[in-house]
């Protein structure tokens, strides 16, 4: 068969499950004086029994369970479960997205939708968040999530990385791996392999029990992610991870790769040893990207590890949208094949507080805090039009579960909710950065002061008199990835990564320079050079560079989780500034805490808590993302929800939210084309009742 001929696996079409069966044999113990009633009639593999006992089970080789398996057939070109020939077809849900008490809903929507596996990522920096430091607890409880899957019937394709891309922040890399400057990612560099062993030396023991072979239910495991991808092509990384892989996984263990379907990114991403796979969406042939796998694996199942039914937004962009029809037709048409299938998303979540990555096309592109991915389970966990069209496809090819999809969580429209300025950011560095400033002659990036997300301030003063507007200006890519720049404590305008990189200022020597400076992502895909943070370069006035440097790490989402700034005085600044604040309010839910999607009219760009939870990056002047999405896990009854907004350059001048019912994804809105709705916040059960009719 020549590598672009395809056609169905050979294995035949048995009921999953069918294998031999013993014949029954009637057995009587005579244990503890219990002996057979005096009537029964006793056969010579009775009395043997009887009278030889325990050693009677070697003798006569008595049927014990098959022992469980998961496995390659080559000759058949198919999986074998138990023996029996399997073929998946699964979904992709990433846990670190979803709060954990949605875990349950999720998953058994995607049950019901006739999958019979998941695909799930393991973050490493959502796990190790400093050196040795690890978390396993709540939303991170990695192992509760694992088992859940087992309880509800899923079988589990993992993908432990150590790198995953997923748009996740530096592609789950841990960004403190950057303290060392010199560091090569993804590589043989022994720097990274040492860390990369640590951390698989905590995580794969978790996972080994619960291999299939091993009673669990994870079927296979993939070694890195798309490294064809990737500029290093490092045979000698690979296998070591795959040594690594064996030796705390075992050899039985499944161990595959997943990459593009073209030539050169299978050349660098496969390793003999590990089954190759492929990815590519809809708009694919799929005769050729089979064929691609088929160069590399002439026999074994045909396998998409990613078949994407969407696609990423970034900020700035269109929301990404695919048919549901193309989606399901391509689908079918693999599955005809008798291939197996992962669809890449069937949840795709929220990216909350800062774990959201970003691409290097031409640009950086940081990918927005919605995950919706206009995937078959919305945002929210809702069933779409996208996922009837796939399980009708899928029950054409295997039974569906017994039973009704469960429905859309309920939502809730909490009205408008007023907020008022607590403080602007200056004037609460004491709060913020209670370790305070690191000196330094020139800027220094977050990584070389240990600062993985969020945001740093740069303080300097003015050099000199400039009576006439002079260019404050920063090295082409020097501010990674905003920068919002204080003259005096009056905002000045924005410095942006790959777009604005010089302002005009005027004043007096010795005022007062401040540069607070956002980590948008670090890169999660493609070349991936270390992303370093912060101000790369030293910023100048009229060409001449700024020195003497306050470096303040802002610790702003361990102050906020514990109380502040709501247990705190506001602070008696000028009410009127643009520029970098804090906005308070509260409101309280009607009995009921539902999910809700929190709108910003007239808002900028910033960050959003309640209740001490970092809801994610907001930015509708950009767009096309409007709202967030509000978890009701996230809220409360009987008492305030604390809400905490962190506006970076100007807020409308009577600011409020609007928490909807249903998201705003896709339009971008600026403050000239914007009119803000009459509608007040009707307390409690009121608003519940009009929204029904009954009021």
């Amino acid at each position: 068969m020549s590598p672009g001929t395809l056609r169905p696996p050979r294995c035949p079409r048995t009921r999953h499950g069918q294998g031999w069966q013993p014949l029954p044999v009637r057995v009587a113990l005579a244990v503890d004086g219990l002996q057979p009633a005096a009537d029964a009639v006793e056969d010579e593999e009775d009395a043997l029994l009887r009278h030889e006992g325990p050693l009677l089970s070697q003798r006569l080789h008595l049927p014990t369970a098959p022992p469980r398996s998961f496995q390659l057939d080559y000759e058949q070109d198919c999986f074998r479960k138990d023996g029996a020939p399997f073929r998946y077809v699964s979904g992709s849900i990433h846990y670190a997205r979803v709060p954990r008490p949605a875990w349950r809903d999720r998953l058994l929507k995607m049950y019901m939708s006739g999958l019979n596996a998941v695909q799930v990522y393991v973050p490493w920096n959502y796990h190790e968040p400093l050196p040795g430091v690890y978390d396993f607890s709540g939303d991170r409880d990695v192992e509760a999530f694992l088992d859940l899957t087992a309880e509800l019937g899923l079988l589990v394709i993992l993908r432990p990385g150590p790198y995953i891309c997923a748009e996740w922040e530096m592609g789950g890399l841990p960004a403190w791996l950057l303290w060392k400057s010199d560091i090569v990612l993804r590589s043989s560099d022994p720097a990274f392999l040492a860390a990369v062993d640590s951390w698989l030396h905590v995580l794969l023991p978790k996972i080994k029990p619960r291999l299939y072979q091993h009673g669990g239910n994870i079927i296979s495991v993939q070694v890195e992610n798309e490294y064809g991808s990737y500029y290093a092509c490092d045979y000698d990384y690979l296998r070591h991870l795959l040594g690594s892989f064996r030796a705390l996984l075992g050899g039985e263990a499944l161990l595959f790769t997943t990459d593009g379907a073209r030539a050169e990114e299978l050349r660098c991403g496969t390793l003999q040893g590990l089954y190759a796979t492929v990815d590519f969406g809809p708009d694919s042939n799929v005769t050729e990207a089979f064929g691609a796998q088929r160069s590399i694996e002439p026999r074994g199942p045909l396998v998409n590890s990613e078949y994407y039914t969407g696609w990423l937004d970034y900020w700035g962009g269109a929301h990404a949208s695919t048919s549901a029809a193309q989606v399901a037709r391509g689908l079918a048409d693999m599955l005809r094949l008798g291939a197996n299938v992962n669809m890449y998303m069937f949840h795709g979540g929220t990216n909350f507080a800062y774990w959201s990555g970003a691409d290097l096309k031409a640009q950086y592109k940081p990918v927005t805090t919605s995950y919706d991915y206009d995937a078959p389970l919305s945002e929210a966990g809702d069933p779409t039009e996208k996922l009837f069209a796939i399980r009708t496809v899928i029950s054409k090819f295997q039974p569906l579960p017994v039973g009704p999809m469960p429905p859309a969580t309920p939502k809730y429209a909490y009205g408008r909710v007023d907020l008022h300025k607590h403080a602007d950011l200056l004037d609460v560095l004491h709060v913020l950065s209670p370790s305070g400033p690191i000196r330094s002659q020139f800027p220094l990036t977050f990584e070389a002061i240990k600062q993985a997300h969020g945001f740093v301030l740069y303080h300097t003063q003015l050099p000199r008199d400039v009576p006439a507007p002079a260019p404050l200006s920063a090295p082409p890519h020097g501010v990674r990835d905003r920068g919002y720049v204080m003259l005096q404590k009056e905002y000045q305008g924005t410095l942006e990564r790959d777009g604005q990189t010089t302002l005009r200022v005027t004043g007096r020597a010795g005022d007062a320079l401040d540069v607070l400076v956002e980590n948008m992502g670090r890169l999660s895909f493609g070349a991936n050079f270390s992303d370093f943070k912060g101000l790369l370069g030293n910023l100048s006035l009229d060409s001449s560079p700024l020195s003497t440097w306050l470096i303040y790490p802002l610790a702003i989402d361990a102050a906020v989780q514990q109380g502040w700034p709501h247990a705190a005085l506001p602070q008696s600044s000028g009410r009127g500034r643009s520029g970098p604040a804090f906005y308070t309010g509260t409101f309280e839910t009607p009995g009921i805490a539902w999910d809700t999607f929190v709108k910003f009219p007239g808002w900028s760009k910033g960050q959003l808590w309640i209740n001490g939870f970092n809801l994610g990056r907001y930015w509708p002047r950009r767009g096309p993302q409007q709202t967030l999405f509000v978890p009701g896990s996230v809220l409360r009854v009987g008492c305030p929800n604390n809400i905490t907004v962190l506006e970076l350059e100007g807020a409308p001048s009577t600011p409020f939210l609007l928490f909807l019912d249903q998201p705003l994804l896709n339009r971008t809105l600026s403050p000239s084309t914007w009119t803000p709705p009459c509608l007040p916040v009707i307390p409690r059960l009121q608003w519940f009742l009009a929204r029904s009719g009954v009021w």
